[in-house]
């Protein structure tokens, strides 16, 4: 099977990755959220879109703070409540939420828990997060970026 050639989206529209990254960088530097938090909000959304490059690199990200075998039932947090913080689960929750919208019409009930977990500015910023790393999915998987891993 032959395998297509894809753009490398980043290069083709420098001007566009700009603008990603940048709230890339606000997310990383000019929040309160904690690093470890918005990696792990990045993995999830990136689980449930499929996008393999991303799933990689925020996989990659969180081994540097947290055990392979917390990252390994991210799929499942709601099932192993006692591994993460009662903040990641709501942040997880609300990620699942927003990442899902057309399903979910981010319901009354689940903003209620998010607001009750996250202060506004903070809930907010989660919120970006979650919307960032959709478009960056939206971008990664139809474009197949690489990922490090090797067989």
């Amino acid at each position: 099977m032959s395998e297509n050639k894809r753009l490398i989206w980043h290069e083709v529209a420098p001007q566009g990755a700009k603008a990603m990254f940048g709230i890339h960088h606000y997310l990383t530097t000019g929040t309160d959220l904690p690093e470890e938090l918005i990696h792990l909000t990045f993995l999830r959304v990136s689980q449930i879109n499929g996008c393999a490059h991303c799933i990689d690199l925020h996989t990659r990200d969180l081994l540097k703070t947290m055990s392979i075998d917390k990252i390994a039932l991210v799929p499942v947090w709601a099932e192993v409540p006692h591994l993460f913080p009662a903040e990641y689960r709501a942040a997880l929750a609300w990620a699942e939420e927003v990442t899902l919208v057309s399903e979910t019409h981010a319901s009354d009930e689940a903003y209620a828990a998010a607001a009750a977990a996250f202060g506004p500015k903070d809930l907010v910023d989660l919120t970006i997060a979650i919307a960032a790393m959709n478009a960056f999915n939206r971008l990664g998987a139809p474009f197949r970026l690489p990922v490090k891993a090797q067989a």
